[in-house]
């Protein structure tokens, strides 16, 4: 347990907002700030920042930009044997250089278990998320027999919405024989999740992905199993508990979700955010940190966040001229 001391001062580490004289950011999301470096290439820096239900919180965690950066690289590396991803380099901690794309406005979310939004869903006597069926007699955390895709759009402002597959074909959102690959790459993307994630002791339980073209070529974008786009299950004892009817332990953002629901946080959010207690920032922090030494099976080593932008602003600098 860190000392009172120790927990203050890595709260100190976060970097909210990149700043780079003469040079703002050319989009900014909810958790990465990017920067177009040519009409190929752009930076993607990973903040600190945190979101939960589409909600952007004011206190940051610490070093949740790192771990996030570098968890996707890794999960970048772990796949690129099944499809072209826009992964160029990864200069910084908080930096990746990646291809620029034309985003595909549908974030393609694979479930393997009854959890989250789904169990949500389920529990109010719901059988079918986003055209997929859900069979009757499932428990909260169960495996589906398949693993369902249910899709959401992509907003740029407000909530995404979930839509069914037959929607997006229909509205003309993606051609039909480019959303089959979509979603056969997508299915594959999440069984290798799955199989390295058991390795590691750990059950891929959902995830999202999201994709672009570079021309005609389909490339997979944003992050790859990460704690922020994904749901992970300890191993073991996962049997036990859900014969018990027992919460699973996880390593995810659903903490997050769960710590804003059963604060009565969840209802009010579109009125005012809450602010989110030191503890919780700390035990979102020991989350992902874990997450990511279990996956990648190193000790994370965190890089000072002080002087980040004038290191960003030099590194810009460098790779615009090259």
């Amino acid at each position: 347990m860190k000392s009172k001391a120790d927990r203050s001062k890595l709260l100190e580490h976060s970097i909210t907002e990149t700043s780079v004289p003469g040079r703002p950011a050319d989009y900014r999301g909810k958790v990465r700030d990017i920067y177009f470096l040519d009409d190929d290439r752009m930076a993607i820096v990973a903040t600190d920042r945190i979101s939960a239900f589409d909600h952007i919180f004011n206190e940051p965690i610490p070093y949740k930009g790192q771990l996030l950066n570098q968890l996707a690289w890794y999960g970048f590396r772990n796949v690129d044997d099944l499809c072209t991803h826009h992964v160029i380099d990864v200069p910084h901690p908080n930096i990746t250089i990646a291809r620029r794309c034309r985003a595909l406005p549908v974030e393609v979310v694979v479930r393997g278990y009854l959890a989250g939004h789904a169990w949500r869903v389920y529990k109010e006597g719901g059988r079918v998320l986003c055209g997929a069926a859900m069979p009757d007699g499932l428990r909260q955390n169960e495996a589906f027999p398949q693993p369902l895709l249910t899709p959401t759009t992509k907003a740029t402002e407000g909530h995404d919405e979930d839509i069914p597959e037959a929607e997006i074909l229909s509205q003309g959102i993606v051609a039909e024989p480019l959303w089959n690959q979509i979603r056969q790459t997508a299915m594959n993307l999440y069984r290798r999740g799955h199989e390295v994630a058991r390795r590691k002791g750990l059950i891929l339980v959902d995830t999202k992905y999201e994709f672009g073209l570079s021309g005609d070529e389909l490339v997979l974008i944003d992050e790859v199993h990460t704690a922020d786009s994904s749901r992970y299950f300890y191993a073991d004892g996962y049997g036990e508990r859900l014969s018990r009817g027992e919460p699973q332990k996880q390593l995810s953002k659903e903490f997050l979700r769960e710590w804003l629901i059963e604060s009565g946080h969840h209802a009010t959010l579109d009125q005012k955010l809450p602010v989110l207690p030191d503890e919780v920032r700390i035990a979102i922090y020991e989350r992902y940190r874990e997450l990511y030494e279990k996956l990648t099976g190193e000790p994370f080593q965190p890089v000072s966040t002080g002087g980040f932008n004038q290191e960003l602003e030099t590194l810009l600098k460098k790779l615009s001229a090259s």
